[in-house]
């Protein structure tokens, strides 16, 4: 039994209880006093419940003492369970050594890495077991300090943190004790570096949603990242789309499984297909075995597609039908493999209008446009502007070592004023290559290298294609689709622009506008 004394610090107040216990001729097993609570320990064997009472009664007439209840640990057993639950969930081996270098403590996880059992490895020495570093030299060295090295355990690398253990000797100063090693194998490692890059880079919290349009997209991501139909995010080039794909991935339900992505630019017809899909064995000449895919590598996780209005007309079809069932052939195989993907798609291209010109299916575009995510250009955000340059700053100065530089009143104004055509890419870019460059600590509007911008003339894209037809057509079908939410009819929207009814109609009929193919 263990009783918990709340009593005075009084001079022998606990040689009178002492006296109680001897008077009922219990052997007591320990005592511990907490000066600083005005609390004392008792432990002694188990006694019939009428001496119990009778010894409680006798305690509580004692001067001094104002408590006296029953308590499942005494301080030292309590904090004995915790120390060795601590070392027993521990994933990471912990081993204490003495100055010897002979081992005192080991937990399971050091014991698993070690392939030895408890009684053969405690009370003997460590050296012979872990190799790459020599502890009795460490041990006997004059100024014996913390230390990160590799070693080697059975064969297998592991990463050691050793920590010395200092103890006040009877003068106070301190003395050697002896060690701990904190081992740490390269899977646990893995899984760290998994972590803390998740969190970087996969978090919402990663995206500068201080605008009210930013925050109304990471509201909606945030809810379509729980679901697991297909999800389409549009923006020009350059706006974060990877970004919030992979956050909302991160958010989902698939977050622990496999992220993988595919350019469908940059992949050639007679490629993309076996790198999404597989093939079978013999499907080229030279190959006697198959290939798993890109959706087959990632099952149970996220495909991500990127620039899918880049994708030719056959893999659209074959797109089409894994995103009905989720089956589909290997190249050059008649099994049907099976597999639980969710499928992200982005785009900078208009799709609507690709459906009208023949070049996008218009099944697979319905299929896709379950869930939508716009994300608007960085001009449309100017409210993020000033944080996200913050940010990079902050992250770019960290990286080469020196103090973050602030920006110039002209600066800030010119962050603000640029279009940005590049959007969040551009302004990344441009601010990593004047932090790179910059020699002072304040960064001037001078130190952007960017293509000039007036208010008069604008800013022309270098890499501007096609005709100028085809520009006024692009921009006629951007400015239908932005207008019309806000008037979803062709009376409506003629009236707006200043034109006819009969004008308005054929336009919105030629660029394929209309309440199926834009969100009201």
């Amino acid at each position: 039994m263990r009783l918990e004394i709340h009593c005075q610090d009084r001079l022998g107040i606990a040689q009178e209880i002492l006296n109680i216990l001897v008077s009922y001729q219990l052997d007591l097993r320990g005592i511990e006093v907490d000066g600083a609570t005005g609390r004392m320990f008792v432990s002694f064997p188990s006694i019939h419940f009428e001496q119990f009472q009778e010894l409680m009664a006798k305690i509580r007439r004692i001067t001094g003492v104002s408590d006296v209840k029953t308590t499942a640990f005494m301080p030292s057993e309590r904090h004995q369970n915790e120390l060795t639950t601590l070392l027993k969930t521990l994933p990471d081996g912990i081993i204490g050594i003495d100055t010897k270098a002979v081992v005192s403590v080991i937990n399971d996880a050091a014991l698993e890495a070690l392939e030895v059992e408890r009684k053969a490895i405690e009370g003997e020495p460590l050296p012979g077991l872990v190799k790459g570093f020599n502890f009795m030299r460490w041990l006997e060295s004059d100024d014996v300090l913390a230390q990160t090295r590799r070693v080697e355990i059975q064969g297998k690398p592991f990463i050691a943190d050793l920590l010395p253990v200092m103890v006040p000797d009877e003068n106070g100063h301190e003395v050697l004790a002896g060690a701990v090693i904190n081992l740490k194998s390269e899977s646990r490692l893995g899984q760290h570096m998994l972590a803390f890059n998740k969190g970087n880079q996969e978090s919402f919290q990663t995206l500068q949603a201080h605008s009210p349009q930013m925050r109304k997209v990471i509201r909606e991501a945030k809810k379509m990242a729980l679901l697991d139909g297909p999800l389409l995010i549009t923006g020009e080039t350059g706006t974060g789309k990877e970004l919030l794909a992979r956050a909302c991935h991160a958010a989902g339900s698939r977050a622990g499984k496999p992220f993988l992505a595919v350019n469908c630019a940059s992949m050639p017809d007679n490629v993309a297909e076996s790198e999404l899909f597989g093939y079978g064995p013999n499907a080229f000449v030279g190959s006697t075995q198959g290939k798993k895919g890109i959706f087959e590598q990632a099952n149970g996780g996220s495909v991500f597609l990127d620039e899918v209005g880049e994708m030719s007309r056959e893999l659209q079809t074959k797109l089409l039908r894994f995103l009905q069932d989720g089956s589909f052939r290997r190249v050059a195989d008649e099994n049907e493999v099976r597999v639980d993907v969710r499928v992200i798609c982005t785009t900078q291209k208009d799709l609507p209008a690709m459906v009208q010109e023949g070049k996008f299916r218009e099944d697979l575009y319905y299929r896709l446009n379950v869930f939508t995510l716009a994300l608007p250009a960085l001009r449309e955000r100017k409210q993020d502007i000033v944080p996200l340059s913050e940010h990079f700053v902050a992250r770019f100065a960290a990286r080469l070592g020196r103090k973050a530089p602030r920006f110039s009143e002209s600066c800030v104004q010119f962050l603000q004023s640029y279009p940005w055509p590049g959007n969040v890419r551009q302004l990344e870019n441009a601010l990593y290559r004047a932090v790179t460059l910059l020699e002072g600590y304040q960064l001037d509007k001078e130190h952007l290298q960017l293509p000039s911008f007036t208010s008069d003339f604008g800013y022309l894209e270098q890499e501007f294609d096609g005709t100028l037809d085809e520009a006024v057509k692009r921009f006629e079908a951007s400015l239908l689709r932005k207008l019309y939410p806000a008037y979803p009819s062709s009376r409506q929207l003629a009236k707006k622009l200043g034109l006819s009814h009969t004008a308005v109609a054929n336009k919105l009929r030629d660029y394929g506008i209309n309440r199926k193919t834009v969100k009201i």
